[in-house]
């Protein structure tokens, strides 16, 4: 099943890639990778039909560069950091953990995976089960939570 899917979609698949990335040699390496994950998905591939078999593989595609991009943004985000004031990061880290504090268990898990992973509200619900306007409304509280605790640190 994987090679048929492979002869059929990786030249159209590279193609749309490239077109997205710029980068030949980067969208070969996202279809290879794509490729792996289909491999190590092949027993819910099995069982889509072939049109969702594409979709999932133009969605793999597209987030592998998606999450590509954010890598790089945060590792030049981080090249670009001073040099001084690290040796404070302790302190701040401290700090972060103290005021996630202020937020139940479930809110500081979605609220990490929404705001540090990336993760949108659709794929927390699909997550944890629950409606995307839950998984919405359960981070505004924790936003608002988090409000109050540093307007009563000063901040």
């Amino acid at each position: 099943m994987i090679d048929e899917l492979y002869d059929s979609l990786y030249k159209e698949l590279t193609g749309w890639c490239t077109a997205m990335t710029g980068s030949r040699t980067l969208a070969e390496d996202l279809v290879q990778e794509a490729f792996l994950r289909a491999l190590i998905n092949a027993g819910l591939l099995e069982e889509l039909d072939a049109a969702k078999r594409r979709a999932w593989m133009y969605r793999t595609v597209k987030n592998l560069y998606i999450d590509r991009k954010r890598r790089e943004a945060l590792e030049t985000m981080v090249e670009q950091m001073p040099e001084e004031g690290f040796e404070d990061a302790e302190y701040v880290w401290v700090d972060d953990a103290q005021l996630m504090e202020v937020l139940t268990p479930e809110e500081r898990l979605l609220f990490t995976l929404r705001y540090l992973e990336g993760y949108n509200s659709a794929e927390l619900g699909r997550m944890f089960g629950l409606p995307p306007g839950t998984v919405r409304s359960k981070l505004s509280g924790a936003r608002s939570r988090l409000r109050r605790s540093l307007g009563e640190r000063g901040f």
